[in-house]
């Protein structure tokens, strides 16, 4: 199947998973995650009508971004503090703040382009040891903090799911980010809007517990080499 037989695929999944849920599918957006994808192959996505791209590294998004115009960039993957200066003015929203240390940095950074970069907040329910993001009981503090800082808005949460065969297994992993999601409306400042959950393994189950942003590598490019 082509690149656009496959996010054909994945819309139709999506769609069923929201109106399983009573959701309006418009309220979901696939982000097709090009991470080890080549250039020529994002492309195909672009060209397929899906214009919201993710990447785990900087440096790839750096090599990709000046030749795949028209595309809104999400920077997905764990990111260093040394490297906000090379994307922030290439990317539409960083999934993964999950430190101080990186609000600060992205808040400088962005306050020197002159602008607001929008940001989720990263979450470990799962209390995963090889995952990074908050643990569950500082993400309130945290968010309350972040939301003093001029540079960032923040605009929800996201997190990870263990990877495993049956994706029931980790519906309360996403049941809970949900449920703090919606516990951090009441905060002023902070626009909690979207919920990134969900990957190729799990992301109907994430849509019914109700993600608005899932992020697909694999069901839409195929298995990668890492």
């Amino acid at each position: 199947m082509s690149i656009a037989d496959n996010l054909m695929a994945v819309q139709r999944e999506v769609t069923g998973a929201a109106l399983k849920a009573g959701r309006n599918p418009d309220s979901v957006q696939i982000i097709a995650v090009t991470k080890n994808v080549a250039v020529e192959r994002a492309k195909e996505a672009a060209a397929a009508g899906f214009l919201h791209l993710g990447e785990n590294r900087v440096q790839e998004l750096q090599h990709k971004a000046p030749l795949i115009p028209g595309v809104r960039w999400h920077l997905i993957g764990h990111l260093q503090s040394n490297k906000v200066k090379y994307m922030i003015d290439k990317v539409h929203l960083v999934h993964s703040l999950d430190r101080w240390s990186l609000a600060v940095e992205l808040d400088r950074r962005a306050r020197e382009q002159d602008r607001v970069m929008p940001v989720l907040v990263q979450v470990n329910v799962a209390g995963e040891e090889t995952k990074f993001g908050l643990q569950v009981s500082e993400v309130r503090d945290f968010v309350m903090d972040a939301a003093d800082l001029k540079g960032i808005q923040i605009q929800g949460l996201m997190t990870i799911a263990p990877l495993v065969e049956n994706p029931e297994e980790v519906r309360p992993v996403f049941r809970e980010t949900k449920r703090i999601f919606d516990r951090l409306r009441e905060i002023p400042r902070v626009q909690m809007e979207q919920l990134s959950m969900g990957m190729t393994n799990d992301y109907p189950v994430a849509i019914e517990e109700g993600a608005t942003m899932v992020r697909i590598g694999t069901a839409i490019f195929g298995r990668r080499e890492y």
